[in-house]
């Protein structure tokens, strides 16, 4: 049978490579604090707070920029709107300490999206050992990504800046 323990181990290792050695595409996670963040009397909040960011290897899927005309988006001229999904191995962002939600934003090439949708259905041999319902069944298989499907945000709606050191 394949997916047992030593399949999972060499999946494991080859993703871990290409995706942190040969791949190498970094991003920086900032993770939303709920906790630190307020809301007003109308149950708005004016200024969300983020811990400080991560930096991350992942697979990246670019979508094509499109921009919106003055017409229909602000008044200072056309704005800028682009999908990204973020792919990160599960086991890089366990070691991370990190648990994307909606709301988090990724910094990848000075922008910032913001987390719309994740994704947790890719399964090594179809099989996640945590939900295993039959006897024996949770020796097969692995939990291998988490995709995040974001957006773009200007910087200035977020309150995020670059500081100089």
């Amino acid at each position: 049978m394949f997916g047992r323990a030593r399949d999972v181990s060499l999946f494991r290792h080859v993703n871990r490579e290409l995706i942190n050695n040969i791949i190498t595409q970094q991003v920086g996670f900032y993770k939303y604090m709920v906790e630190a963040t307020t809301d007003n009397l109308y149950g708005e909040t004016p200024e969300r707070y983020f811990a400080d960011p991560v930096l991350i290897n992942c697979l990246i899927t670019r979508g094509d920029q499109e921009w919106i005309d003055a017409a229909i988006g602000s008044d200072f001229g056309p704005d800028e709107e682009r999908t990204v999904g973020f792919a990160f191995l599960r086991d890089d962002l366990t070691e991370a300490k990190l648990k994307p939600a909606v709301g988090d934003i990724i910094m990848y090439y000075e922008g910032y999206y913001e987390i719309d949708a994740i994704v947790t259905n890719e399964l090594f041999v179809g099989k996640d050992p945590d939900y295993a319902y039959s006897e024996g069944l949770d020796q097969f298989g692995y939990d291998v990504s988490i995709i995040c499907q974001t957006h773009y945000v200007p910087a200035d709606k977020l309150g995020i800046t670059k500081e100089r050191s």
